[in-house]
Order: structure tokens, then C-alpha cells, then sequence
């Protein structure tokens, strides 16, 4: 066999190993990409982490692989998948899909570097004691996403003047919740539009509160940032055309399953900041010097076959403002 068609051979058999034996012949880092969301999340905005890890000279199957972990929703789950990246014994942790896997991560090490990407406050979550010097083994990016609240209000109330309350739904058990609704209430006053709060941490919940929302006579709905609504995105975006409830979301993910529209930081940009933090860190940088980042990238999607189901014009000024229009 020649030389050439042995090395082939070689690397291909590497491809195929499992995750214990292609770290101990590889000797490269194993990043772990550990979200509480689906697979798919993970599929998205893998390419962005990655584009950060190579800004900062890593390159995949190179110089480092990822392991990836989703506990789909299940946050229950979140600590034995981390248990298992441990035993594995992973080289850095990537935390995303909310507060809670940085929060399950860190409690599971003290040793193994954490990137974080969250919406939610770090501080206030739990997560770090201090933005600039976030301690110990854990730094990340912060979307900002419960501060932006009022933005949203503000661009729902816009499209949908009027006198009619707008409904607001929150879950409960979101780390931020009283955050949310304290920007909200001062949003509201500040336009002179009341809001009905409905709250739901379940599915079944959601069902409830859209119809609570219905019956109190909102004339649209804010679905307030929280990572459990993001795995009930096509339910949220159902209900919302059943009731007539024109409704506006923190990610981009809503529009594109049939939400009206999205105002939020870029969840990729957050990615590709945490990948070039993860490569700082692989190069020997303290996770504990390197001040938690926040997203200054924003963006506003609508859905216009969403407008039309739910007969609406959406002014071509607000169009031409988007960041994406689906059509």
C-alpha cells in the first residue's frame, strides 16, 4: 500500500473513533459546545463559535475538536450531561441557552475554563460576581436581552397604536423576570399604554395565558426574552394567529417560525465573541481576567407573510429599518 493512501486511510479511521479515543490519540483540546436547547440551536450557531476560534488561530480537527451536549429543553438534564464532559475530561466549556448551564457548570468545577453566552444579567443570575473581574473559572458574553424590553414595546406599540392594552407574557422562573416587567411597566407609562401581564413556565401555561391575554382584550403580545419560550417558539407563534394577537419576540428564531417580528442582540455575533474568548483562553489567558463582554450587534427581522395573516400593513419605513424582512 503507498504511503499516500495509508495516511488517507488513517485519517479517515480518526474521523470515525469515539469522542474517549479520538482525544487520546488526537492530544488536541476538546471544546465542549453544552447548551439547554436542541441540537439544532447548537447546529446554528456552531459555525459562529467557530469563526471566533479561528480569529484567534484554532482551526477544527487542527488544533482543537468540539464535543457537543443539548439537553433539549430538559434543564433537568443539564447536570449529568455536565458530569459527563467532566469525565471526559473537556478542555473548556461553552455555555449557552441561558443562565442555567453556565450556573450547572460552574457549580461542577472549579478547574475547567467556562465561556458563557446568556441573556440574562451574569450578575444577577448568579453567574459572576463582577462584569470587568468575573472571578474564578468563568467568563462569557452578555446579550442584553432583558434590558431591551422596552425597545420592544416601544416598536410593538408602533405597529399597533391605539388604545388597546398589549399583553405581555413572562415565565415566572426566568432569573430576570422582575427586571423584565420593571423596564416594561416604566416603558408602558412612558408611552401611555397599558399592559396586561400573563405569565407561563409550562406548556400548557402558554395555552392559558394566550387565552387570558384574548379575553383582557390585548391588541398584541410581547413575549418577554426567556430560553424556555425560545423551545415553545412555533406554539408561541401559532397561538399567536389563532387569537389575532400580533407579537413581537427577542430572537430571530420566532419570525422564522411564524412570529410577526424580532428586536434583539445578534445571538451569531455573541457566538463569534465567546469563540475568540474560548481561543484566548486554549492560548493560556485567565478566564477570571477577561471582562464578561456584552452584544452591541442588534438586529429587527419581521415576517411579512405573518403581517398579511394577521391584516396588517407594515409601514415600508419600518421595512427598510429592518436588519432581515421574511416574505
Amino acid at each position: 500500500m503507498r504511503r499516500r493512501e495509508f495516511v488517507t486511510l488513517l485519517g479517515g479511521a480518526v474521523a470515525s473513533w469515539p469522542f474517549g479515543a479520538r482525544a487520546q490519540q488526537a492530544a488536541i483540546p476538546t471544546i465542549a459546545f453544552f447548551t439547554s436547547l436542541s441540537p439544532d440551536y447548537s447546529e446554528r450557531y456552531s459555525p459562529a463559535f467557530r469563526q471566533g476560534l479561528s480569529e484567534t488561530g484554532y482551526r477544527e480537527h487542527q488544533n482543537f475538536v468540539i464535543e457537543y451536549r443539548s439537553a433539549n429543553g430538559q434543564y433537568d438534564r443539564l447536570p449529568s450531561l455536565v458530569a459527563d464532559l467532566i469525565d471526559h475530561k473537556v478542555s473548556l466549556i461553552l455555555a449557552g441557552g441561558g443562565s442555567d448551564p453556565a450556573k450547572v457548570a460552574k457549580a461542577a468545577t472549579t478547574t475547567i475554563p467556562i465561556v458563557f453566552v446568556s441573556a440574562a444579567d451574569p450578575m444577577k443570575a448568579g453567574i459572576v460576581t463582577s462584569l470587568n473581574r468575573p472571578g474564578s473559572n468563568i467568563t462569557g458574553v452578555s446579550m442584553l436581552g432583558s434590558a431591551l424590553e422596552a425597545k420592544r414595546l416601544g416598536l410593538l406599540h408602533e405597529i399597533i397604536p391605539g388604545a388597546a392594552p398589549i399583553g405581555v407574557l413572562v415565565n415566572p422562573k426566568y432569573p430576570d423576570v422582575d427586571l423584565q416587567l420593571r423596564e416594561l411597566q416604566e416603558a408602558a407609562a412612558l408611552l401611555k399604554r397599558q399592559i396586561n401581564i400573563v405569565r407561563a413556565s409550562s406548556e400548557t401555561e402558554i395555552d392559558a395565558a394566550f387565552a387570558t391575554a384574548a379575553q383582557q382584550g390585548a391588541g398584541a403580545l410581547l413575549v418577554a426574552q426567556d430560553p424556555f419560550f425560545t423551545t415553545r417558539r412555533e406554539q408561541l407563534a401559532t397561538l399567536a394567529v389563532r387569537h389575532k394577537l400580533p407579537g413581537i419576540y427577542a430572537l430571530r428564531e420566532f419570525p422564522a417560525a411564524g412570529g410577526l417580528m424580532s428586536y434583539g442582540a445578534s445571538i451569531a455575533e455573541a457566538y463569534r465573541l465567546a469563540g475568540v474568548y474560548a481561543g484566548r483562553i486554549l492560548k493560556g489567558e485567565k478566564p477570571a481576567d477577561l471582562p464578561v463582554q456584552q452584544s452591541t450587534k442588534f438586529e429587527l427581522v419581521i415576517n411579512l407573510k405573518t403581517a398579511e395573516a394577521l391584516g396588517l400593513n407594515i409601514s415600508l419605513q419600518l421595512q427598510q429599518r429592518a436588519d432581515e424582512v421574511i416574505e
